[in-house]
């Protein structure tokens, strides 16, 4: 929701300012009316006006599991962000907790303050915050926030972990194919000059790319970096961002996994949103913005709809053909006896341990593949290049 910035006098006739949350200007300033204040004007707020820098996860983890500690021990809210602020390495995030002490000194709730750095807090974030001090058990909810920050920065390090070696090896057998084409090829190159006979086509392959490859090497570069920029930009179209994370949910092995990780993600967010008494069509709105996938978030989006008609939530899920069974199942267990956030966490734990089995399969599976393919790149290079040194063996043997 909107940000809005006020100024009003309260019953003694002190002049008080502050910032807001809320749907529009005129129930903004109906909630200060509400509260005993002279409204004298209420003005929009930029939300990224203070924004001073993305946050890492785990950085923000630590901060979130030590201020419900803090605030759980009874510190003032103020204190706990002053000593919060105090301890940080990263100086950009130190700012953002020093203006979110600020905002909170001058009248603003934490979720106010906290909303106005969406690079450092996103939705999910501010609005279980805001759930919790609506409640008073803001300690719980930044406890709820901290494991499930932590099991995110879990889920993903897994996947980039599973990444790492086949990216590792594809850099490798590329920067050997391309010394092999440009040091050992044009010496075999030259041998073969003054032979005076035609060479068979797998050399002649090979020399071509080897020649491409030494005169047009700049060209090349040049060509991989537009085509990477090209696809950049093309993936932050709404088009291009549809076409490429399905095209990525449809490739052997790799898009099982991360399907897996985007309904594990689907599932502890939507539950800990569930459990922490934010309503259910906000929880799947916030859900499905941190989706991570464009074709996860448009099924999610479907459902919020169909979910905000009357109907249940299973049904909906079912019908976009995007979660496997098991989790339409287990929602619509969860929607009947009242224990849906109970059910997605135990979902979101099963797909977890999916994920771990998904990475250590993967892997296991593409070593060799990858072996065999750049064993394969590397001999057939070899195999034509002494080609030519084989027939002329043959025909001096005719001899």
């Amino acid at each position: 929701m909107p940000a809005y910035a006020w100024k009003g006098k309260n019953r003694l006739g002190d002049l008080q300012e502050g910032v807001i949350v809320s749907d529009s200007r005129d129930s903004a300033a109906a909630t200060l009316k509400r509260n005993g204040l002279q409204v004298l004007s209420v003005r929009p707020q930029s939300a990224a006006a203070k924004s001073f820098g993305k946050v890492k996860p785990k950085d923000l983890a630590i901060f979130t599991r030590q201020f419900s500690v803090m605030i759980d021990a009874g510190l003032p809210l103020v204190q706990c962000l002053e000593i919060l602020g105090a301890q940080q390495a990263d100086k950009s995030f130190q700012k953002t907790i020093a203006a979110v002490r600020e905002d909170v000194e001058q009248g603003a709730t934490l979720q106010t303050a906290l909303s106005k750095h969406p690079k450092a807090f996103n939705d999910l974030y501010v609005n279980m915050v805001g759930a919790g001090e609506a409640g008073g058990i803001l300690d719980l909810i930044l406890q709820r926030l901290s494991g499930y920050i932590e099991k995110a920065v879990k889920l993903t390090g897994k996947v980039k972990g599973a990444m790492t070696y086949p990216i590792t090896v594809i850099v490798i057998a590329v920067t050997v194919v391309g010394i092999i084409m440009v040091k050992v090829i044009p010496v075999f190159s030259q041998m073969y000059e003054g032979m005076g006979s035609s060479l068979p086509v797998p050399t002649q392959v090979c020399i071509m790319l080897s020649n491409i490859i030494i005169h047009y090497f700049f060209l090349l570069v040049i060509a991989v970096v537009l085509i990477v920029v090209g696809l950049k930009y093309y993936y932050k179209t709404p088009a291009g961002h549809l076409i490429m994370d399905t095209f990525i949910l449809k490739i052997p092995i790799i898009g099982d996994m991360l399907r897996k990780v985007a309904v594990a993600r689907f599932c502890r967010t939507l539950g800990t949103l569930t459990s922490s008494g934010v309503p259910i069509l906000e929880g799947m709105d916030i859900t499905a913005r941190t989706a991570g996938n464009m074709v996860i978030q448009n099924a999610i989006m479907k459902s919020r709809e169909a979910v905000e008609q009357g109907r249940n939530i299973a049904g909906p899920l079912a019908e976009t053909k995007v979660f496997p069974p098991m989790v339409i199942q287990m929602v619509g267990v969860g929607e009947a006896t009242g224990a849906l956030d109970a059910m997605l966490s135990k979902v979101a734990d099963f797909y977890e341990d999916e994920v771990d089995n998904a990475v250590a399969a993967m892997t296991a599976m593409m070593e060799p593949m990858i072996i065999a393919i750049l064993g394969g790149v590397i001999g057939f290079i070899v195999v034509a290049m002494y080609m030519p040194i084989f027939n002329l063996a043959n025909v001096m043997g005719k001899d």
